[in-house]
């Protein structure tokens, strides 16, 4: 028999380093997977998340003076639930009648049911695209606000009215021309 002597100070050694790179990883995998929960509550990736997290602004908010307009456009543009509080149902909507050839405006109403979500977060780079080309505005009254979305040569073009109640600002009325 051949006999093997090992050297038990030597695996003893090996043994603890493993250990050590074993607990290393351990508490790298702990604080990605604990930032990546954090992230995803913070982008909203969960309905009741992002309740929570505007419920949490809107506590704040309550507690502050008149809510800041392009903090709340972006809020807006961003949270389905906090666009569809903030929206004045029954809304009254102007559109173009497909019926008639003309296409005159007329005035309709639209409930909470059948709001299609809007996003109003502009980019430079939508006038420069190669299709649907358009600027937006936001003309400043004192406690009204009107984002203009103008299309450049393909007729886009729609006023949306925000007003100022009780400190907060509420999507109250929009004007959608566009054909």
């Amino acid at each position: 028999m051949v006999e093997i002597k090992t050297d038990s100070i030597g695996i003893y050694s090996s043994m603890k380093f493993s250990n050590h790179i074993f607990f290393c990883i351990f508490l790298l995998f702990l604080f990605s997977c604990s930032r990546g929960t954090e992230r995803r509550g913070s982008v909203g990736s969960n309905g009741k998340e992002k309740m929570e997290a505007g419920s949490a602004d809107n506590r704040k908010e309550t507690n502050s003076e008149e809510e800041n307009f392009d903090q709340f456009i972006h809020k807006f543009s961003t949270y389905d639930f906090f666009q569809l509080e903030r929206v004045k149902f029954p809304i009254r909507v102007i559109v173009p009648n497909d019926e008639h050839e003309g296409m005159p405006p007329m005035e309709e109403t639209i409930g909470r049911y059948e709001w299609e979500l809007l996003d109003l977060t502009y980019d430079s780079t939508y006038l420069t695209r190669p299709y649907d080309q358009y600027y937006q505005g936001v003309r400043y009254e004192k406690d009204t606000v009107v984002v203009e979305i103008r299309g450049i040569n393909n007729g886009i073009y729609a006023d949306y009215y925000f007003t100022l109640i009780d400190e907060k600002w509420y999507l109250v009325t929009l004007y959608e021309a566009s054909f």
